[in-house]
């Protein structure tokens, strides 16, 4: 059993193709987009997911691709500081920011890189039908090409196709979180120092800008809304929607708005959480946000390691696939369960809905800033992010470096 077909070249499908090369395999990665996607918001590496890249020998290249940022802060109207949680009070791996950050579009070219020589890409086009049988699975794609994989693996985030294909309707699977989530190259004219700024709005509503030292600001909106009827095709929609629900406000939200009015880089979802029950069907299994989508601050980590442990285990069940699928679901269940429980205050203290909420909340993160207990604002993600032990693996499914 050696085909086998990833669906997505984000973060999780790059990741386990280097994994799965490594182990003997041979991997083919079907992506959508016509190239590697440019944009997107910066990302964390926590916990176990650092010794997953150090032991592909890529940590000094992503520290290398570091966005600069040491902290994040909260500002009032006319840009006054109202608290600073810098990187280093919570622990490499524990703060809202972590002490390595890089752009997703950076993470995942190093990923790809990585075994770009020995891996089979397939960029624009995407899987349209699966049908599974004793001998593996027929996978058709929109090119028209027809191929047959012993294996079928959905690395294709939160609107999964493979899983659509193979478990059934995403209404099934996506639960959701009550708010949107808005991503965009923004230009400012504020000094950000190396900090991302955040400014919250009456309304359930909240504005971001991050730095990078390239000077790629990132910007980010978040606001609460019943579900609202667009096309995710309609780009000019989705930015007259939070156009609208910014509109009229202050700080730096009017030059933004008109930053992602102007920009292609430009990402525009609901905010949801994935639950899947079991994380396999037939010869298809899903890994990173087709599988365990809806962390806060976790999701990219948990797709690297979540590509680490299932290739080993597919390597360690030596072509028993369902015996390998099953126990890569039972290694990652506490791990991905632990980190996808909300942080505490969840929804109403990330986006409050009033003035004096408002207030209550930035008093609150002063008091718990200032002591030991800051741990708790994140729900003690310092240990949650490491609470998977890459070492508790049975000797046969360790293969890194060679050894068995």
């Amino acid at each position: 059993m050696k085909r086998i077909l990833i669906s997505g070249a984000s973060i999780a499908g790059p990741a386990l193709a280097y994994w799965l090369r490594h182990h003997g395999f041979e991997p083919t990665v079907v992506e959508r987009a016509p190239a590697l996607r440019e944009g997107g918001q910066a990302v964390d590496l926590r916990g176990t997911a650092r010794t997953v890249v150090e032991r592909m020998g890529l940590m000094e290249l992503i520290r290398a691709h570091h966005t600069g940022t040491v902290g994040v802060s909260g500002v009032d109207r006319a840009n006054r500081r109202k608290w600073n949680w810098g990187s280093e009070l919570s622990g490499h791996s524990g703060g809202m920011i972590a002490d390595i950050e890089i752009l997703r579009a950076d993470l995942a070219r190093i990923l790809f890189n990585a075994a770009r020589d020995d891996v089979e890409y397939l960029f624009g086009d995407s899987i349209t039908a699966l049908n599974q049988h004793d001998g593996g699975v027929d996978v058709t794609l929109a090119s028209g090409k027809s191929r047959t994989f012993d294996l079928v693996v959905g690395a294709d985030g939160l609107h999964s196709g493979v899983r659509r294909l193979a478990f059934g309707p995403e209404a099934e699977y996506v639960h959701d979180q009550g708010y949107y989530k808005v991503i965009f190259a923004a230009e400012t004219a504020l000094e950000l120092d190396g900090r991302q700024l955040m400014y919250l709005m009456p309304g359930r509503r909240r504005a971001s800008l991050y730095p990078t030292r390239t000077g790629r600001t990132r910007g980010m909106f978040f606001f609460a809304a019943p579900r609202l009827d667009y096309d995710r095709h309609d780009i000019a929609r989705q930015k007259q929607i939070v156009a609208e629900a910014f509109a009229g406000q202050g700080w730096e939200v009017p030059r933004m708005v008109e930053s992602m009015m102007k920009t292609p880089d430009f990402y525009f979802d609901r905010e949801s959480m994935v639950r899947v029950g079991k994380w396999w069907r037939g010869r298809a299994v899903l890994v990173g946000d087709s599988v365990f989508g809806g962390s806060v601050g976790m999701g990219t980590s948990m797709a690297v390691v979540g590509a680490y442990v299932l290739a080993a285990e597919l390597a360690a069940a030596g072509g028993a696939h369902e015996r390998a699928f099953a126990c890569y679901q039972n290694r990652m269940r506490d791990y991905v369960a632990a980190n996808q429980k909300p942080v505490p205050g969840g929804t109403k203290m990330f986006l409050p809905a009033s003035r004096p909420a408002i207030f209550l909340g930035d008093l609150s993160m002063r008091m718990m800033l200032a002591g030991p207990w800051r741990r708790l604002l994140t729900g003690d993600l310092q240990d949650k992010a490491a609470s998977l032990s890459l070492e508790s693996y049975p000797s046969g499914a360790m293969l890194v470096d060679g050894r068995r």
